[in-house]
């Protein structure tokens, strides 16, 4: 793709399907893309490098005081721009570091985005990924940089800006389909990443996302689970290889289409990760959404650290009515699941290690 052409990428949401959040703690996931929503920057050649604002979640006038501070506290202080700068920067160093050369041309970012605020699937780190392979395009570098050190140059950008999260959301984004993903201390000490094998989608059973429109209560509560684990706290350290264990195990069960086993699987690492960060920390709202679906004994766990729910009903069409109906008197949204597939296009599987 020539440097002059207008660009566009698109990079969706992601479901933490199975192991998190082992994941970061050297364990194992199972990770989606979520179809349903997505991020898309657009990067157009120009005279001067633009970061541009987005009219809506980057605003800058207000009608008063109130609707200031209104916005504030339901949006947060920060739109898609400081992604897009770091992501920029990383991505400049990293190329710098390797000795990979960039051309001088300038351009002007752009980004829209449909993923819901504070919901657990990944929006910010959407937006970075996007951005990223239009800088990989726009300097025709995308076979210089590997598609297994896309995620940690995604990660970093967000480091940066003081996001804390692990890879597994990341490594959906880039590969896109359904990812087995092994985050042991020795692949990452060695490697610089984890190993990460593309699964068929076509083993996944229908899927549901539930998610609140206003996830006011997202779980406020500080926890303590990093720093108990750093400390060498045994029940934290046990559990989470527990954790991990359930994504090994729901990689068996996938590719075995074991739906039952698949079932106790989900609750599992729900209550397991119930058990490490307790109540307070997981917030009531969260409580409630895998309640309701547990309430029509259908599978359920979050798909990030809060903020949305991805269920598996088991018993099909009338226990999906069921939980639909549930969710509409408790006041969420429900929808079915899309699974995007594999995002690698040829350039990106000739950077592929083994």
């Amino acid at each position: 793709m020539g440097s002059q052409s207008t660009i566009e990428h698109k990079a969706f949401a992601r479901v933490g399907f199975l192991g998190n959040p082992s994941d970061v703690y050297y364990g194992k996931a199972i990770s989606f893309s979520l179809g349903n929503f997505w991020a898309s920057v657009r990067l157009e050649p120009s005279d001067e490098l633009i970061i541009s604002p987005h009219p809506i979640h980057d605003l800058v006038n207000f009608r008063s005081l109130d609707h200031l501070v209104d916005r504030l506290e339901n949006e947060g202080y920060y739109g898609g721009v400081r992604l897009l700068m770091a992501i920029c920067k990383v991505f400049r160093n990293y190329c710098k570091e390797e000795k990979i050369d960039l051309h001088a041309e300038k351009f002007t970012l752009s980004y829209e985005t449909n993923i819901p605020r504070q919901t657990g699937l990944s929006g910010s780190s959407a937006i970075v990924c996007a951005a990223l392979s239009c800088l990989l395009d726009f300097y025709n570098v995308r076979q210089l940089i590997r598609v297994e050190i896309r995620p940690q140059l995604i990660l970093n950008a967000e480091k940066e800006l003081g996001i804390v999260a692990g890879l597994q959301d990341r490594v959906a984004q880039v590969y896109g389909g359904l990812v087995y993903m092994d985050f042991s201390k020795e692949h990452l000490d060695k490697l610089g990443h984890g190993i990460y094998t593309p699964m068929d989608t076509s083993l996944l059973p229908p899927l549901y996302l539930i998610y609140a429109e206003n996830p006011s209560d997202s779980g406020k509560v500080h926890s303590t689970v990093r720093q108990r684990w750093l400390d060498g706290d045994e029940f934290i350290i046990s559990t989470m290889k527990e954790v991990a264990n359930v994504a090994e195990e729901g990689r068996t069960a996938l590719l075995k289409k074991d739906y039952t086993k698949l079932k106790t699987l989900m609750n599992r690492n729900f209550d397991l990760r119930r058990s490490m960060f307790g109540d307070d920390v997981l917030g009531a709202m969260n409580l409630e959404m895998v309640q309701v679906a547990r309430g029509v004994e259908a599978a359920s766990k979050f798909t990030g650290s809060g903020g949305a729910v991805v269920v598996f009903c088991p018993d099909g069409s009338l226990q999906v009515k069921q939980l639909e109906d549930a969710c509409h008197k408790a006041g969420f949204r429900i929808v079915p699941i899309e699974v995007v597939p594999s995002l690698l296009n040829e350039v990106d599987l000739t950077t592929l290690g083994n």
